[in-house]
């Protein structure tokens, strides 16, 4: 499967020119890739004005991610604020070509920035089917535990174990003085998990005075990384090989031994 992360700068509280500007970045990768990840509130920066910029789940940006996904005949995956019921949320949506689509809302809200004052969390896991690819998306401040994320086997055809997913993702606004810790734990998420892992980060200065510094990546199934963009607005494209992975799952087959959690 060909892999595209995009890092960029993002225009604070501005969605339609967030849009435009992705709109024009991803034109050229119509047919080079199979799936395109933005980071985590990519038409917005990470914002706690909820109520002024939040938009119903059919609303512009699904549209828009729809839009996108039909052109580049490619899925194509980030977060927005998303309204529904009287609540708002850090929603991820998963879309397809054709304008199918799956939805992940965050479960761990940043309360150090006051999220889990306006924001409600989410207390669903997705894994989602793309190209005989499964996919688990998540968002940024997930990334710091480990158990909402744990990969385990399940049973599959003929009683053969496998893994809940081959691909981990984090769409983020992460901080850069806490860089190290987003490259720690990317790394530790993919060796732990035996999965490629993709981080997606912004760049630049938010609305609130705080610096991004990128270190978006593409992590392999033992820890390796395949890509990596620092400091600067950038895309990148990287085939990954279910087999390659599939092969190293069998040669050491540690999620056979994990623990079994349940959450709450």
């Amino acid at each position: 499967m060909r892999l595209t992360i995009v890092q960029s700068a993002l225009a604070w509280e501005s969605a339609g020119a967030n849009r435009a500007m992705f709109a024009q970045k991803l034109a050229p990768l119509r047919g080079q890739t199979d799936l395109v990840v933005l980071p985590e509130m990519f038409t917005t920066g990470f914002s706690m004005n909820a109520s002024a910029l939040a938009e119903p789940s059919d609303g512009p940006t699904t549209r828009w991610l729809h839009e996108q996904a039909a052109t580049l005949g490619a899925a194509v995956t980030g977060s927005f604020i998303c309204a529904e019921n009287g609540r708002y949320f850090n929603r991820l949506v998963f879309m397809r070509p054709d304008g199918g689509f799956e939805y992940y809302d965050k479960r761990h809200l940043f309360a150090l920035a006051g999220e889990h004052e306006q924001y409600s969390a989410g207390n669903k896991q997705l894994v989602v089917d793309w190209q005989g690819w499964r996919i688990r998306p998540l968002v940024c401040y997930d990334l710091r535990f480990p158990v909402w994320s744990r990969n385990r086997n399940i049973p599959g055809a003929g009683e053969t174990p496998r893994p809940t997913y081959d691909l981990l993702l984090y769409v983020a606004n992460w901080p850069a003085r806490r860089s190290h810790h987003w490259r720690a734990l990317l790394m530790a998420r993919a060796i732990e998990n035996q999965s490629f892992v993709a981080g997606v980060n912004i760049v630049g200065k938010d609305g609130n005075d705080f610096e991004y510094g990128g270190d978006s990546a593409v992590i392999d199934f033992s820890g390796q990384q395949i890509v990596g963009i620092s400091g600067k607005e950038g895309l990148f494209t990287t085939e990954l090989s279910l087999e390659d992975m599939e092969q190293y799952r069998r040669q050491l087959p540690f999620l056979t031994d994990g623990d079994i959690f349940q959450l709450s």
